[in-house]
């Protein structure tokens, strides 16, 4: 039996929330929520998920800001994380790609996300 979280989904619109929880929930998966970007780094170093997913666009400090912080914290750097967008990236799109290891666009495919999440998490382990 798997102990600890599985995933962290920081996450601010609460249908998208509940929607993930849903999906993700049926297969097994055990998923904490946070819903702002400010404190989302001591959230992930407090949980120390399996795997992060990450909204582009968050309150208090976007996923980009939290995605840069977590790439440069030694213990963290290495730690799977997903990308979630509505919109277009600004102009940095590249840099989401690079430091990401995958990015899905809202609305995504349920089917899409639940093998997404499989294959990354099933290669973290």
């Amino acid at each position: 039996m798997r102990s600890g979280t599985d995933i962290l989904l920081i996450e601010d619109e609460a249908n998208i929330v509940e929607a993930v929880r849903f999906i993700l929930s049926r297969d097994g998966w055990r998923l904490e929520h946070w819903h702002e970007g400010s404190e989302a780094l001591s959230r992930v170093q407090t949980l120390r998920p399996r795997l992060l997913i990450l909204d582009v666009m968050l309150p208090g400090r976007s996923g980009i800001e939290v995605l840069e912080a977590l790439r440069q914290h030694e213990d963290l750097a290495d730690m799977p994380v997903l990308m979630l967008t509505a919109r277009g990236t600004g102009g940095r799109g590249a840099a989401i790609s690079d430091a990401a290891n995958r990015v899905l666009a809202k609305p995504f495919d349920n089917d899409e996300l639940r093998r997404v999440v499989a294959e990354m998490l099933e290669g973290a382990a």
